[in-house]
């Protein structure tokens, strides 16, 4: 039977995505009554500059009185599209308190205070959703915690940043270096006037733990997440992953130990084999790879940003939380019953790509594939070519730990005839 009192819904922050979901709430009014059970109204918008002209909002609705509005006691939910850490968590907490469910796309302030916020959205009996926070309008958190509660995770690989992927496949697919590929990103609007939080992987660090957490049943916050940026990447690192069959992403893994024991999370740029589903992916799209028991090799995949598809993910959690809402109910919390230790990156295990500029003499070789094997690192492959004294020397090592990897690299370094370690690099996915 159709409830005919709407379900109020306060909008905090009204820009490229808020504004998309408050249009979508009007356009679409009809199909989401019918999909809920109940009208859904927008009782409030929250923003910071009062007078700028918003097309299809009601100027009655607006305020700058973001704390007024989620205290008034008759919203049903909160839906935050703010960012940032302060005033949205202030104000996330004061809505569980007066009664309403949230709906967040703040996946930096999910990344550092997740725990704290579900622990209060328990106590109050209330939801917390939070699909847009991680990969757009992609599918992943709720298929995560829901469709595969009964399975175990075991590895979570993922584009999950589209500013990077965006750079890094011009950087493939043209040869441009590094800030030529960045100037057309800027110059099309897929990165920032600061690209910071994205070319430094911080954005998709706080992905990362969002998603560890999920995936393990366990708490792991930003600070869990090692991360390293892709602004070193260059050109000629393309050019070898070219001759291994491979290419370059900045991928977001999320890993539990062999053992069961452990898991770890990361971001940094790697190869992955081209024969990978996510050596494929191009432009500023997403996607994320599943290893499970049960359902096995899961991929998903669309687009990870932008106002519409950010906004197709928060009208989803909307609809659920709104149902959950006229049912008397909630969906699932926080699960972090198994309460993983997570390990540092030097107990990472995967292969390496090393660059090394060495003297072009008899016995180099032989002298650094010592160092390897004093440290335990085991030689796949080895390639040289050298010219007028200088040599470059390209080792790929089978599986080893970062720590010890670490430890070969120190001792190549002070040996006389190792010029310099061009480059680093991870080989993922096989």
């Amino acid at each position: 039977m159709m409830r005919t009192r709407p379900l109020k819904v306060a909008l905090l922050g009204c820009g490229v995505v808020g504004s998309e979901v408050a249009r979508i709430m009007t356009t679409h009014a009809d199909d989401l009554t019918a999909r809920i059970g109940a009208p859904v109204e927008l009782a409030g918008v929250a923003v910071r500059r009062p007078d700028r002209v918003r097309e299809g909002i009601d100027q009655a609705l607006v305020t700058t009185d973001a704390t007024a509005l989620v205290k008034r006691g008759d919203i049903d939910v909160v839906v935050e599209v703010i960012g940032g850490i302060e005033p949205a968590r202030t104000l996330i907490t004061t809505a569980f308190e007066h009664g309403a469910s949230v709906v967040s796309a703040n996946k930096a302030l999910l990344a550092q205070d997740g725990a704290a916020l579900h622990a209060v959205a328990e106590e109050h009996d209330k939801d917390l959703y939070y699909e847009a926070a991680v990969a757009g309008a992609i599918p992943l958190i709720r298929p995560l915690r829901e469709s595969l509660a009964g399975d175990k995770i075991n590895r979570v690989m993922g584009i999950v940043n589209g500013t990077t992927n965006f750079i890094l496949d011009k950087m493939d697919s043209t040869g441009a270096g590094y800030q030529e590929a960045l100037d057309e990103a800027t110059a099309l609007g897929y990165a920032e006037a600061d690209p910071t939080a994205d070319v430094e992987g911080f954005d998709a660090a706080a992905k990362a733990a969002i998603l560890a957490g999920i995936a393990f049943h366990t708490r792991v916050r930003l600070d869990d997440v090692y991360r390293e940026g892709m602004t070193e990447v260059t050109a000629a690192d393309f050019a070898s992953a070219k001759e291994m069959g491979c290419t370059i992403k900045l991928l977001a893994i999320c890993e539990r130990a062999e053992d069961g024991a452990s898991a770890t999370a990361r971001v940094h740029p790697a190869m992955i084999p081209l024969s990978h589903p996510l050596a494929s992916v191009r432009g500023a799209y997403n996607a994320v790879f599943v290893e499970s028991d049960a359902a096995g090799q899961l991929m998903f995949y669309g687009p990870g940003a932008g106002g519409s598809p950010t906004a197709s993910a928060v009208l989803g959690d909307l609809v659920a939380v709104c149902r959950n809402r006229l049912n008397g109910a909630t969906g699932p919390g926080e699960s972090a019953y198994a309460a993983l230790p997570v390990s540092p990156m030097g107990d990472v295990v995967t292969r390496y790509h090393i660059s090394l500029d060495v003297a072009d003499k008899p016995g180099v070789l032989a002298q650094v594939a010592t160092v390897f094997a004093e440290h335990g690192v085991s030689i796949d492959t080895v390639r040289q070519q050298g010219k007028d004294g200088e040599a470059s020397l390209v080792v790929v090592t089978h599986r080893a730990s970062d720590a010890a990897l670490t430890g070969t690299v120190e001792a190549l370094r002070k040996l006389d005839t190792v010029r310099g370690v061009a480059s680093i690099m991870r080989v993922e996915g096989e």
